[in-house]
């Protein structure tokens, strides 16, 4: 049996290193296109004049070589990928954990969704949770801390979606300038008069750097719906070929100029440097952490890739080759302190392959932008679910990786911010101060999240995490302070876009808590759907009718607005409700939570559906009805075979069940039948002045479409259900007669509205979140419903 298993296991263990070595070779091109094209600016963004001696530039290199140790190769690639969110990194990963391990979560949850993530938490190994810890009680305990940790979270985002307008304005620009001082050059041979050789030079760098910045910048964004996978094979041979290409000219570099730069690294030049402090010399820290560029897109980049595929392509290839471009490109500086641009990377490229060099560098500089547009992109869509960015449309360009995704929305948004960047500042060095403020303070918010993560998560000492805070966080707050020294030469403009991005992502999260903590406080018990009823003389109409709610528990208030007013609702109601869990992902064996609501005979069904922070878009599917009554189908043969009787009590206790596809309760069945379907008004906006009692017409017709479904459903024959009662089947036969009857959507529409005498701040943040609710997109659930068939209930909520 053993040698039966044996060859399994190797070809699984073949097929996993393949997909590893698979996973590498796009991570080149996508993860670190950033950190590989640094070099094009790092150097190049420092004043000419601050680069006074020899020994500036060896302290320089020292900085620049032990940032990316201890930054990019301990902090990031040692330490921060264990972090990972089951397989998810970025801010928002860590801002989960913290969410599920120290409850500091300020999103929308009540009752339900608690004990339903207090389930998950104590059945997942992985989560253990230390009731005695005085650090976890005194986080839960004050609030300013949960909202302090929410903030970091959002600017955190905030941080890296400027990172990703600045990045590709900054490297495409670079490379830009080298095509400029190589048509220069040219012009030099072809012309024997001075100022003839002057004015084409400065019609060059009028017209050359810009617009061509412009086109590539184009250019790249419009290859973004390619997705992740395609990008990955057409960009990770460019870079691949780059970093050799940078890195032997580097080890020439080396050999020509100064073979003892490599002994420069000694922490004695960080001292030296230290020592001789000024605001001139402190000023160059601001573009030596560059080199770093593109170290978070490790960590964000983590839920497109495995982590030991970035952890292997980093170790292995990316550092020591850049190590070695750094260390040549220093060695030609400090010896060619006088020449014209000496600082700029392409100057210390040997002349024989200067040509090949301005190619390569084009296309790398474009492709270097990659990292930091597909990390926005994966912290754009944590927080679409967390309610904390309004509603774009989310593409996911891989069946098989979930974090592959392309946002078409904010990927044109990037791209008219970047292309104002370039044309606006027209200067590499005012770009990459504002580069580095983004870069670092990302930096920053991370390191603060992370020694959370290690006090709380890991539950390690708090020495341990205080010594990370301090090792790191110090070294940061260097750099930063760096940054702001520049804050009016192009830092400023990171302010501005932080302003923008922060207002609509706190905007939206206050709206969206507003309304939410309205529906609680105006919902109706169910007792009171179940006693005031038959004093209304309701009356059931054949069909299903889907009543989508944000809460969980009790019946919403627009729904007890309608029957108030119209007396009658369909054979089978099911309140629908979509809750985001702090998990990557929810499978989809544990992803229906479903309860009964009322005694049985008036078969009112509540179902919970949730989803991670990085799932698919559920209602999106088309067959997303079919599988919530597959999951009530399932509910009710276990409810009754489990004979639990708790399950149907006034308390709605609710059961988790999976995909109902195994045919256990229902059996699905294929029908290419289109429907015809009856013509009624879009929307119908109740209001009790204009409803008359026979008005329940309104439900009948809605009904009355879709008589024939694509899916259908039928029991399973009684020889392979042996244990299904009669009650069981008689229930699942009226379930399917009422889906056969046809189906009507209910939407409850609140508007937000602001009392009289609010102050400023408040009428501001609900006016930016009307605004995007009204011209975003439309909310997902109602994407795929009929309209024919759908019935918004307007209310207004006063806040």
């Amino acid at each position: 049996m053993a040698s039966q298993l044996h060859p399994a296991a190797h070809d699984s263990k073949n097929k996993r290193w393949n997909q590893t070595i698979l996973l590498s070779i796009q991570i080149i091109g996508i993860v670190y296109g950033q950190l590989s094209t640094a070099p094009l600016y790092v150097f190049g963004t420092m004043r000419a004049q601050d680069l006074e001696s020899e020994e500036v530039v060896y302290e320089l290199f020292s900085f620049i070589f032990w940032t990316l140790t201890t930054i990019s190769l301990i902090k990031y690639a040692i330490i921060v990928l264990k972090a990972d969110d089951k397989g998810e990194g970025g801010i928002f990963a860590l801002y989960s954990l913290l969410c599920r391990n120290a409850k500091v979560g300020l999103l929308p949850c009540d009752r339900t969704t608690d004990e339903v993530v207090l389930f998950e938490e104590t059945t997942t190994p992985s989560s253990k949770i230390n009731t005695d810890s005085k650090a976890r009680r005194a986080i839960e305990k004050h609030k300013s801390c949960h909202y302090l940790i929410l903030f970091l979270a959002l600017f955190g985002s905030c941080m890296t979606i400027g990172a990703a307008v600045l990045t590709p304005a900054l490297s495409v620009l670079s490379a830009s300038y080298g095509v400029q001082r190589s048509l220069s050059d040219l012009a030099q041979l072809f012309s024997s008069s001075q100022h003839t050789r002057d004015s084409v030079s400065n019609v060059l760098q009028k017209y050359v750097p810009v617009p061509s910045a412009c086109v590539i910048l184009i250019g790249l964004f419009v290859l973004q719906p390619c997705g992740t996978h395609k990008i990955g094979f057409m960009f990770a041979p460019i870079i691949a070929v780059w970093l050799l290409f940078v890195g032997v000219v580097g080890a020439c570099n080396i050999f020509i100029w100064d073979v003892k730069i490599i002994y420069k690294i000694s922490p004695l030049y960080l001292f030296k440097f230290v020592r001789n402090i000024d605001v001139k010399r402190w000023r160059l820290l601001g573009s030596a952490i560059l080199c770093a560029a593109g170290s978070e897109a490790m960590f964000a980049g983590l839920g497109h890739f495995s982590k030991k595929s970035i952890k292997i392509t980093f170790i292995c290839l990316i550092y020591p080759l850049l190590v070695i471009c750094y260390a040549g490109q220093a060695a030609y500086i400090s010896k060619n302190l006088n020449t014209r641009d000496f600082n700029h990377l392409s100057q210390s490229v040997p002349r024989p392959s200067k040509h090949v060099f301005i190619v390569l560098s084009l296309l790398s500089s474009a492709v270097g932008s990659q990292a930091t547009i597909t990390a926005s992109f994966s912290i754009i869509n944590q927080c679409l679910a967390l309610n904390c960015f309004p509603r774009v449309k989310v593409i996911h360009t891989s069946k098989t990786i979930h974090g592959q995704i392309y946002i078409s929305d904010v990927n044109w948004l990037l791209m008219i911010f970047s292309l104002a960047v370039t044309v606006g500042f027209r200067d590499m060095v005012k770009i990459g101060n504002a580069t580095s403020l983004a870069i670092i303070c990302g930096m920053l918010v991370t390191t603060s999240l992370m020694s959370l993560i290690i006090a709380l998560y890991w539950e390690k000492n708090l020495m341990i995490s205080a010594c990370f805070l301090l090792c790191f966080g110090l070294v940061e707050v260097a750099y930063f302070s760096a940054c702001m020294l520049q804050f009016h030469k192009g830092a400023w403009y990171l302010v501005v876009l932080l302003v923008v991005s922060m207002t609509v992502m706190l905007s939206w999260h206050y709206g969206t808590v507003k309304k939410y903590e309205f529906d609680l406080q105006n919902k109706v018990s169910t007792e009171w759907l179940i006693d005031v009823s038959p004093g209304l003389g309701i009356s059931r109409v054949a069909g299903i009718g889907f009543i989508y709610t944000d809460i969980v528990a009790g019946i919403p208030a627009f729904f007890s607005h309608f029957i108030t007013n119209l007396p009658a609702f369909h054979q089978v109601l099911i309140m629908v409700s979509f809750k985001s869990m702090p998990v990557p992902h929810v499978p989809e064996s544990e992803r229906y939570l479903i309860g009964r609501i009322g005694p049985k005979y008036y078969k009112i069904y509540r179902c919970i559906v949730r989803y991670g922070y990085c799932d698919n878009n559920i209602r999106d599917t088309s067959d997303f009805e079919e599988k919530i009554i597959g999951a009530i189908g399932e509910f009710i043969s276990i409810e009754q075979m489990s004979d639990i009787e708790s399950m149907v009590s006034a308390e709605e206790k609710m059961m988790i069940v999976g995909n109902s596809s195994d045919g256990n309760a229902l059996v699905p069945l294929m029908n290419d039948e289109t429907c015809n379907e009856v013509s009624i008004t879009n929307e119908a906006q109740i209001s009790p002045a204009v409803i008359e009692e026979n008005d329940h017409a309104l439900l009948a017709s809605s009904s009355s479409c879709n008589k024939r479904k694509k899916v259908r459903f039928m029991l399973p024959p009684a020889s392979s259900s042996p244990k299904m009662g009669e009650s069981v089947r008689k229930e699942l036969l009226e379930l399917i007669d009422a889906r056969e009857s046809g189906s009507a959507y209910f939407l409850g529409q609140s508007h937000l509205v602001v009392r009289d005498g609010s102050n400023y701040l408040k009428r501001f943040l609900i006016m930016v979140f009307r605004f995007f609710e009204k011209n975003g997109r439309e909310p997902p659930v109602a994407l795929k419903i009929p309209h024919a068939a759908l019935v918004e209930v307007g209310m207004i909520c006063t806040i």
